[in-house]
């Protein structure tokens, strides 16, 4: 396969070998305390677009890394962020009902499972990435990854994000509060997911830099577009419930800038990221057409 090939397909073979993957390092369903694994399970495999996983893998087929030498750092990026979701849904948190188009891992268990069950994603993430073993892989570059991953889950990552996010509930917000949110909430793991994609190939900082001009704008555009969708779309499209962020009163891109210019905003960003690709000396058919995902995606 080459760089060449369009995005669908590949994605496709993304998602199964994320599941194919996760199936193998998550516990079975009937090892104990099963209910445990089973809200693991549950809330991981077959679930999501995979749109994280994606950017690992595009970024590292970009620099030439072998197709399974990126199913660890991509399951890695899937494990947290399923983690985030059950937390994020729970009622002290966001307080829905609905995720991926199913019961949020509390409604479909309980409260204690889910957080225990979120807890445990987190940690198996870590272990995947300390226990992974790609052929070439400097044991300096695999601590790296480690590292970047450790930083965009935390406190100054999506951990904080969630923060700020739960102090702005029913209130206004100017631009740049949400545009710092949501570069910690959302960006951060998706500046992540590109990061270590690359590191599987090389710890060249200057193609690290570039990647990192790709990824920030492009976190804060699928935050602007997933705002726009949670005002716009249905239920059934979102998987989630739709205008969940109005009835709480949560301020949005949307309730801030209105529609036409918050897709002004997105498609703004997205040319940013496509620009800071420019002159790379690395194939980035793959990383334009995410970029193209992001803007144009309905859900």
């Amino acid at each position: 396969m080459t760089n060449n090939q369009p995005l669908a397909p590949l994605w496709t073979q993304w998602r199964e070998q994320v599941d194919q993957r996760l199936e193998i390092l998550l516990p079975a369903s009937d090892c104990e305390p099963c209910e445990l694994h089973q809200a693991m399970r549950y809330a991981s495999i077959g679930a999501g677009k995979r749109y994280r996983a994606a950017l690992v893998y595009a970024s590292g087929r970009a620099l030439g890394t072998d197709e399974r030498a990126l199913d660890i750092p991509a399951c890695a990026l899937e494990l947290i962020h399923a983690f985030s979701l059950i937390h994020d849904d729970l009622p002290a948190m966001d307080d829905d009902d609905l995720r991926r188009g199913k019961p949020s891992c509390h409604r479909a268990f309980n409260e204690a499972t889910a957080i225990l069950a979120g807890d445990a994603l987190q940690t198996l993430a870590f272990e995947a990435l300390c226990t992974y073993s790609a052929t070439g892989l400097p044991p300096a570059r695999q601590l790296q990854m480690v590292q970047i991953l450790a930083h965009a889950a935390g406190s100054l990552g999506l951990a904080g994000g969630q923060a700020i996010d739960l102090d702005l509930v029913a209130c206004d917000a100017p631009v740049d509060t949400l545009a710092t949110m949501h570069r910690k909430k959302t960006g951060a793991l998706i500046e992540a997911a590109v990061q270590l994609g690359a590191l599987t190939a090389t710890g060249d900082p200057v193609v690290l830099q570039q990647l990192a001009g790709y990824a920030r704008p492009l976190g804060l555009a699928f935050q602007v577009v997933d705002d726009i969708l949670d005002g716009t779309a249905d239920t059934a499209t979102l998987g989630k419930l739709a205008g969940a962020d109005r009835l709480k009163g949560k301020p949005t891109f949307l309730s801030a800038l209105g529609e036409s210019a918050s897709r002004h905003y997105a498609q703004a960003l997205g040319d940013e990221a496509i620009a800071a690709l420019e002159h790379a000396p690395f194939n980035s058919t793959l990383l334009i057409a995410l970029v193209r995902f992001t803007i144009e995606r309905s859900h």
